[in-house]
């Protein structure tokens, strides 16, 4: 009997673990709030009461218009989540437009807390994401024309680099009302307070002055 207990405790602290993305809503609507007065807290907002809800809540309007890609990356991150769509809340998906001057780049980022699918409306762009030390760090890569469409798996750092001489444009699907964003070289090199040298010269086998260097520049966001 006491294995059985064992089996079934181990059975269900490991689904617990495996539980991956947001969770599910447990109502139909959990528009957030930033008062708390009267309300409940759920997956990190407040919720309004239901019966007070309106359309406004559900609706966002802005897509249409190109980012401002004047910046050194030449890209510019559009996105639409809880914080733009309160109706958002609880319902684990939201959506990013992306504008890439020519040649423009949306850098070396990962989503802690999302799939990222993402469809080419227009230009041609070469994307690719990396796997995790597990699988040796494999490179998967795509050049994607108008139409096509692109997977880059939660928590993975992928890429996106306009390879054309015109503009381009993406649309991305995220798997979490609020995915987050971690651009690599901005938390690496631009970290408040920064990162003590010693960690970075061993991690890139670099010596200082090439730390001190990376430090010292400004690091751009385009989100």
């Amino acid at each position: 009997m006491m294995k059985l207990v064992l089996i079934f405790s181990l059975l269900a602290f490991a689904s617990s673990l495996c539980f991956a993305s947001d969770p599910s809503p447990l109502q139909d609507i959990c528009v957030a709030i930033k008062d708390p007065k009267s309300a409940v807290f759920v997956n990190g907002k407040f919720c309004r009461d239901p019966n007070l809800a309106t359309a406004e809540d559900f609706f966002y309007s802005g897509l249409q218009k190109p980012g401002n890609t004047s910046n050194p990356l030449g890209s510019k991150v559009t996105t639409v989540n809880v914080d733009q769509i309160p109706g958002l809340n609880t319902l684990g998906i939201s959506l990013a437009r992306i504008d890439y001057a020519p040649y423009g780049l949306n850098p070396p980022h990962t989503h802690p807390r999302a799939t990222e699918i993402l469809v080419i409306v227009e230009g041609e762009l070469y994307v690719g994401f990396v796997t995790s030390n597990q699988l040796g760090n494999k490179l998967f890569t795509k050049y994607l024309k108008k139409g096509d469409v692109f997977v880059f798996p939660e928590g993975l750092i992928h890429f996106q680099l306009n390879v054309g001489n015109t503009n381009a444009v993406a649309f991305a699907g995220l798997s979490s009302q609020n995915p987050g964003v971690i651009t690599i070289a901005n938390s690496l090199f631009g970290s408040n307070p920064p990162i003590n040298y010693n960690v970075l010269t061993k991690a890139f086998q670099v010596d200082k002055k090439v730390v001190d260097k990376l430090q010292a520049q400004f690091w751009w966001d385009n989100n």
